[in-house]
Formats: C-alpha cells, structure tokens, sequence
C-alpha cells in the first residue's frame, strides 16, 4: 500500500488537502493510506480522507503570520511555538522516509518544514500570488528543491518560470471545493462567512450587527451565517443574544436568530450549495471569501477597526488578489449598511463583481490534475 503524507500550514490549506486527497484515492485504483500532518491548529479538521498525525496544538495566530505580522508571531512565541516547531522538525525527520510522497499545501514556510521528510515533495502554493505579491528570491530557492510545483494562477506560474522555477498552474483547487453538496437552500439570502479561527466569534457578532442595519434600510433581510465545523454554533447563539438578537424557535436544531426586520440562520454544511443559493456574501474569511468568487458570488468585507489585530493587512492582500470582486466597506455598521444597500441596487456593479470573482479564481480541474502528478511521483 503506497502512503502518502500531506502537510498544511492554515484552515484553508486543510480543505484543499482534503479535496487532493479525496482525487489520489480516486485515481490510485488501489488502497492507499493518507495522513494530514496540520502545522497550524489543535486538531486535524482536514475531512475523512485523511487521517491526523504529528504534533499541533492551537497558537493565537492561527497560522497568520505572514507578510511582516510581528505582532501575530510575537503571540505565537509566547505560547510556546519555538518548542512545537522543534517538536514537527523532529517528527518529519522521523516520520517522512516512510511515506511514498510527500504534499506541502499553503506556502514556503510548510514546504521548507516538508523537506525535512527525506524527499522532495509535492508544493501546492495557495497563499502567494503576483496579484499580491510575487514569490522572493529565497523562496524560489526554496521551490526549485521541489519535485513539483503547483501555483494558484497562470500569472503566477508565468512568473515563476521566468526566474527559473518550473511552476505549473493546471486549476486552482480552491475553485474544486464547491463541487456537489447538494442543492442551494431555498430562498433569497445573503453569505455571513466570519471564517474558521478564533476571531470568527467576534467577526459573526461584527458581521451580524451590520445585517441589522441593513434590516433597518430594507426589508425582509435575510442571513445565512455559514459556522465552520471546528467552532461552537452554541458560542454564537451566546454571542448573538448578548448582542440584542432574539432566540426563534429553532428549525431542525439550526440556530435562528432575529432582530428588528431581519433574520440569520446558521449554515453548518459545505459551502458550495450555501454560495449557490446566496446573491452576496459579507465575509470575514479567508478561503471562504476565494470560494465566494470562485463562485461568482459579490464579496464584501469589512476593514479593519484597529480591535482585530491582523485584520487590516490581511484585508487588503485579499483585495489585492481578488481585485473587483470584493468590496471594501467601513467597520461602523450603519455606514457599511448603506454601501451594500447601494450595492443590491445596481446589478451593474454586481455584474462586474461577479465576472471578476471567477476571472480571478480560474478554471476548475486542478485537483485532479495534481493527484495525477502525486501518484505519478511515487509510482
């Protein structure tokens, strides 16, 4: 049985992991044996196709420390990073010669750590893009010990390959997650997407307050808060209620909440069907929001109010790479609200946001063409 070890190094990083494997064990015509190995977060979360090994724990960051977030990687240090990083050294070192193939889904920093496993490994780069900011000379360094590397878009791989590192774009695996889950909830709803780390608790609380008001500029406003499978819906009906909203009777379990003219009910499925049945989405997320335009679905997000650490830089690399397809609006409720009231009233606009969303999301199809390229690699 060949054995195959993915590494991930973020939330989102895991669902694309997951969805890469899902394809290897599709393709593979035999029985193969899949480990997840999460450098970022306490528990494995990757989905059933994997199986969750090595040392992790949860670090205040998240696993957002890129892009010169001192603060981020200060908090890290002080509960205790230093000491697991030395703990998932050794474990590759120890581990990796025992696997046929190795993944490193996310960025440099999971690469560099995937090739203590003993060989070179497969990169998947979900996080940089020339949008944002291209690949630096250490880091192509780094690329070139690769056996293969996968990049998010056709420019990036175009650049890539100008300095020298065979870099491939075949589809980006993000657009892959939407597939299947079923049909769309029925109704005319809006998209809360407050993410899948610590401060979703917060954001779903700032992202509601902001469905309110626009409850106050419209009627019948109506809010699927998408809750990812690591958070506690009960935390957010906590939340929500400390916050003014009223507990409705509740509809197969699902929390519903309500306040004024409008209404929110949680989502704790796949995103796919959830987008599909969404005309906006308010989100707060990092690869929700790329599946968001992925999707064609208009995108807003709030900026950064100074209380959320890495908010503010991280919104405006996602407006980088998203481009048009996601709008930026103030933190303050009532100002945002009339934005997006503006917003649903010019098809235009959403229109223009739509196209840009999937232009920049690209094809589907890349999943399975690096699961090809995984088991060829260890064929």
């Amino acid at each position: 049985m060949r054995r195959f070890l993915f590494v991930t190094n973020g939330h989102g990083e895991a669902a694309v992991a997951s969805r890469l494997a899902e394809d290897v064990a599709a393709l593979a015509g035999e029985s193969v044996a899949l480990d997840h190995f999460p450098l970022v977060g306490a528990g494995g979360g990757a989905g059933s196709a994997l199986a969750a090994v090595g040392p992790r724990r949860a670090l205040p960051s998240g696993g957002l420390v890129a892009m010169g977030n001192v603060r981020a990687l200060a908090s890290d240090v002080r509960a205790g990073f230093l000491g697991l990083f030395a703990q998932q050294a050794a474990f590759l070192r120890r581990e990796g010669p025992r696997y046929d193939g190795t993944i490193a889904v996310g960025d440099v920093y999971g690469l560099a750590l995937t090739l203590l496993a003993g060989r070179a490994p497969v990169f998947v780069g979900t996080a940089k893009s020339v949008y944002v900011a291209p690949y630096g000379r250490g880091e192509r360094v780094l690329l070139r010990r690769a056996a293969r590397v996968f990049v998010r878009d056709l420019a990036t791989a175009a650049d890539l390959l100008r300095r020298g590192v065979a870099a491939e774009a075949p589809g980006n695996v993000i657009v892959d997650l939407l597939e299947g889950g079923g049909d769309p909830p029925a109704g005319d709803w809006i998209a809360l997407l407050p993410g899948s780390r610590e401060p979703a608790y917060g954001d779903g609380v700032r992202l509601a307050r902001l469905v309110r008001a626009l409850g106050e500029r419209r009627s019948g406003v109506a809010a699927l808060l998408s809750i990812a499978p690591v958070l506690d819906p009960a935390r957010f009906a906590r939340d929500l209620a400390d916050d003014g909203w009223e507990l409705c009777a509740e509809a197969g379990g699902a929390l519903h909440v309500r306040a004024g003219r409008s209404s929110i009910v949680a989502w704790r499925g796949p995103l796919g069907p959830l987008l599909r049945g969404s005309r906006l989405a308010i989100g707060q997320a990092g690869t929700a929001n790329e599946e968001a335009a992925a999707a064609g679905v208009p995108i807003v997000a709030l900026g950064g109010d100074g209380r959320h650490g890495s908010s503010g830089w991280y919104r405006m690399r996602q407006h980088r790479l998203l481009g048009e397809a996601l709008l930026l609006v103030p933190a303050e409720p009532v100002a945002a609200a009339a934005e997006i009231d503006a917003l649903l009233d010019d098809p235009g606009r959403l229109a223009v946001m739509s196209a840009a969303g999937r232009r920049r999301m690209g094809p589907p199809g890349g999943s399975r063409a690096i699961a090809r390229a995984i088991l060829d690699l260890a064929a």
